[in-house]
C-alpha cells in the first residue's frame, strides 16, 4: 500500500501552505485510491522539544553502533529515556511507513517554525538514511526569496531543509514548491505587489496538484 505522510506546520487554519497541501493531497489520493494517508498536524497537536533523556539514547546508538532502526528501543532503558521513546516511535514509524512525505510550512523569520524543527529533532537519530522516499514541501512567504530577489540570501527556510534532508536523511532530491509574498494581502507596504503574489499563489496551487498526480 503506497503511503503519504503530511505533515502541517502553520498555525492558521486557512493558511497558504495548507492549502498547497491540499492541493497535492487531493490529485495524489485520485492517483492513489487505494492509498494511504497520515496526517501530523505540528501546530494543533505540537510534538516537544527534545530533552536530556533523548540525546542520551542518541548517546547508546553512537557508541553501541546500532544503526538497525528495529533496534532502536533497546536505547531506552531508565524511565525517562522510555518516555522519550515513547514520543519518539509513532513519529519515526510514521516517517518509516511513507513512500512520500509532505511538509506544508509558512516561512518564519527567513526559516521555519519552531513547531517544525521540534519534529526534524525528534526523528533525527543517527545514520538514518531515507534514501528512495520522495520529499515534497509546500511553503509560503510574507516576501519574495526566489533567485535574484534582493532578500534571496535571507531564505534560510528552503536552504536549511534541503540541507537537512541530505545530511541526515540521505534524500537530495526534495521538490520545493513556494507561494511568494503572501504578505501583499495585509501589509499596505506590499500592496503594489498584490497581483505578484496572486500569480505565484496560483502557480503554486497549480504545481502542487501536478505533483501530487505524479507522485
Amino acid at each position: 500500500m503506497t503511503t503519504l505522510l503530511r505533515v502541517d506546520s502553520s498555525p492558521r487554519d486557512n493558511s497558504i501552505s495548507r492549502a498547497l497541501g491540499d492541493a497535492f493531497e487531493r490529485t495524489w489520493r485520485a492517483a492513489h485510491p487505494d492509498g494511504r494517508v497520515l496526517t501530523r498536524d505540528l501546530a494543533r497537536v505540537p510534538v516537544p522539544f527534545i530533552d536530556a533523556a533523548w540525546t542520551e539514547i542518541c548517546d547508546h546508538l553512537l557508541a553501541h553502533r546500532i544503526t538497525d532502526l528495529d533496534r532502536l528501543s533497546e536505547a531506552a532503558r531508565t524511565p525517562d529515556q522510555k518516555r522519550a521513546w515513547a514520543i519518539v516511535e509513532p513519529l519515526l514509524t510514521e516517517l518509516r511507513a511513507a513512500d512520500v512525505v509532505l511538509i506544508t510550512t509558512p516561512m518564519h523569520n527567513f526559516s521555519i517554525p519552531a513547531v517544525l524543527k521540534a519534529w526534524l529533532d525528534q526523528v533525527t537519530f543517527p545514520r538514518m538514511s531515507l534514501a528512495g522516499k520522495r520529499f515534497v514541501v509546500a511553503t509560503a512567504r510574507g516576501g519574495a526569496y526566489s533567485p535574484g530577489a534582493p532578500k534571496a540570501k535571507f531564505d534560510y527556510q528552503e536552504r536549511y531543509l534541503r540541507d537537512f534532508f541530505a545530511g541526515h536523511f540521505a534524500v537530495d532530491d526534495a521538490r520545493f514548491v513556494n507561494a511568494e509574498l503572501a504578505n501583499a494581502r495585509v501589509d499596505p507596504l506590499l500592496a503594489d505587489h498584490r497581483t505578484t503574489h496572486e500569480s505565484s499563489y496560483a502557480d503554486a496551487i497549480a504545481t502542487a496538484a501536478e505533483l501530487g498526480g505524479k507522485y
